[in-house]
């Protein structure tokens, strides 16, 4: 079996080219991945029941902790591994191209961001640093290389080094990116405070257990305060896809091209023809090609359509998440 061809997943531009590149994608995962086979059987879907984007069946993320959830016959390249509290069942990635990875990252960023060697990159992500084989960590490693900037790195614990760095970029009025989990980033404005004009702040999520959960709104004023900004950008993503959507304001995340947030009603999860704005979030990642590109995950949250969504929770009882995932 030859491998599909992804670089056309990355020239969608109009909703008829996602229906079709998304119908196209289903037939390949439905004829080369045995558990999304397996379970769209279960269901009773295949490829002549399947003609519209509202009849793909949408994989379950809780897949990823027991089943081995990719292409047929192609080695593994990289395994990518959630993060969990002790005792708790990990959810596994099998990447089989790490090259499709890294071009659904660069190009989600540049159509957010612009070109990253413009961008110094400063990463405060002491926990996920702390684990191996973190999608995170690969991705914001591979953005440090290719900013091509002398300054950009990881940093762990080293808040006044950090601080100190901050500022020369600033006095230089270089455009910096600083990307952290949550509880790292209020630990840095404990210790200094900042008035940014070049830095741009993008929290991860997640407080790890060091702190206290706060929703959003509070977490958002408390960053905005301690770093002198008008706004807070997030990151959404997780372990089981391979691209990112981003809050540049409001809490309101957009899609690159080729991602699409659909809602289930949460007493029907197999109703797709759901005419709410609010639900539980399907998630469509025509990148996650040789893995599953429809999975219905935990998380509440709201669409108005246009590829944009909020977070709202997550499904009581469902796993707390290493994501972007704080209740509003």
């Amino acid at each position: 079996m030859n491998l599909m061809d992804y670089n056309s997943i990355f020239e969608i531009r109009t909703d008829q080219d996602f229906k079709k590149k998304a119908l196209e994608i289903f037939r390949f995962q439905y004829e080369n991945n045995i558990i999304y086979n397996s379970f769209c059987k279960l269901i009773k879907k295949d490829p002549i029941s399947v003609n519209y984007i509202e009849d793909i069946p949408f994989l379950p993320i809780s897949f990823f902790k027991n089943h081995i959830v990719k292409i047929n016959s192609h080695k593994t390249q990289k395994i990518f591994t959630s993060s969990g509290t002790t005792g708790n069942l990990l959810s596994k990635h099998h990447v089989v191209d790490l090259n499709l990875y890294e071009r659904s990252f660069e190009k989600s960023f540049e159509i957010f961001y612009g070109d990253i060697k413009d961008y110094t990159i400063l990463a405060l992500l002491p926990s996920y640093l702390e684990r191996n084989n973190s999608s995170l960590i690969y991705m914001v490693n591979e953005m440090i290389k290719k900013s091509k900037n002398s300054k950009s790195r990881f940093y762990l614990n080293q808040m006044k080094e950090l601080k100190e760095t901050i500022l020369e970029l600033e006095r230089k009025q270089q455009k910096t990116i600083l990307i952290g989990v949550s509880y790292a980033l209020l630990d840095l404005i404990e210790f200094f405070k900042f008035n940014l004009n070049h830095t741009i702040v993008i929290e991860t999520g997640g407080m790890k257990g060091k702190r206290k959960e706060m929703i959003k709104n509070e977490l958002h004023k408390k960053l905005k305060k301690g770093f002198g900004l008008d706004h807070i950008h997030s990151e959404y993503g997780m372990t089981e896809i391979l691209s990112q959507a981003y809050s540049q304001t409001d809490g309101v995340f957009k899609t690159p091209y080729w991602m699409k947030i659909i809602v289930r009603d949460i007493n029907d999860p197999l109703n797709l023809k759901f005419n709410k704005k609010s639900g539980v979030i399907n998630i469509i990642d025509l990148a996650n090609l040789y893995s599953c590109s429809f999975i219905a995950t935990d998380d509440l949250g709201k669409t108005n359509g246009k590829n944009e969504f909020e977070i709202i929770g997550r499904i009581d009882n469902s796993d707390q998440r290493g994501c972007n995932l704080l209740l509003d």
